[in-house]
């Protein structure tokens, strides 16, 4: 089975100058390749524009429809009514003709045939035409159409521009799809590195900065009026304990001075005697 993509605003011609580059391994430029014309009844066409969903092929299958415009005389005129048929070019790998229209001959009853591609006469005057040469084409026709055996383009068949359906073989659209991912790394799950510790420097404490002052030395009143404001008061600090260290010589006799003084004092309080009333 395939996978079908639709490309908008496209040729054949195109695509096959870009299909190494678009398709990777999938495309073989090796691979001897063929045209083909379908024409089925136009209210089957949206079924074989996915016709490559439902077929096995090896090889990317690139197809545009048109449709008759000025032309569609010419039809006509072979006993043809272009609008009640689709009409599918149809650029695919030899090896896989077989594949792509097996179902539709045995089952189905579909008719071969030839039919050659003619440019269409400068005599009808299309204002936008190209000479190209007569491309002779194997026709797949559904049995409630006629056989024709001329078709005309403004263009040849590898130049017309519109709508190109893409069928790529699903097998190797996943392997290429995978490939690529792999490339670009996605899909691949790996374990995240463990980021290094870094070191954050504690914040230093800040500091108030404090007002300039004068070349002389004396605060400006500005300063002044910052620094001295009528309704500040003095903020206590707070008191640090200091850390225990061995008491020296004269702090020891200074202590023992002021706790002998201390009593002497209550031993006077406790001997002066209170007067009577």
């Amino acid at each position: 089975m395939g996978v079908t993509a639709m490309i908008p605003d496209a040729t054949i011609g195109q695509l096959l100058t870009e299909a190494s580059s678009r398709w990777g391994v999938i495309w073989d430029p090796a691979a001897s390749r063929t045209r083909v014309l379908m024409m089925m009844p136009r209210k089957e066409r949206k079924l074989y524009e996915m016709h490559g969903d439902m077929v096995e092929h090896g090889q990317p299958v690139i197809s545009i429809f048109h449709r008759p415009r000025a032309e569609a005389t010419l039809l006509q005129e072979q006993g043809l009514d272009p609008r009640l048929a689709s009409f599918l070019f149809v650029d695919l790998a030899s090896s896989d003709l077989g594949s792509w229209l097996q179902h539709l001959v045995t089952r189905e009853g579909w008719l071969r045939s030839t039919v050659e591609v003619h440019p269409v006469p400068f005599s009808m005057g299309l204002p936008n035409q190209r000479r190209f040469e007569i491309e002779r084409l194997l026709l797949f026709r559904h049995p409630d159409i006629p056989d024709i055996e001329r078709y005309h383009l403004p263009f040849s068949v590898a130049s017309l521009a519109g709508k190109c359906f893409v069928s790529l073989p699903a097998r190797q659209a996943a392997e290429h799809a995978r490939q690529q991912a792999e490339v670009l790394g996605v899909g691949r799950l790996e374990r995240p590195a463990p980021e290094p510790a870094v070191d954050v420097p504690a914040p230093e404490p800040a500091t108030a900065s404090e007002p300039e002052s004068r070349a002389d030395g004396a605060p400006t009143s500005e300063a002044r009026s910052l620094t001295e404001g009528p309704g500040d008061e003095p903020v206590p600090l707070p008191q640090v304990a200091e850390p225990d260290r061995p008491e020296t010589l004269l702090e020891n006799v200074s202590r023992r001075v002021d706790e002998a003084i201390e009593e002497m004092v209550a031993v006077e309080t406790e001997a002066v005697a209170l007067p009577t009333v």
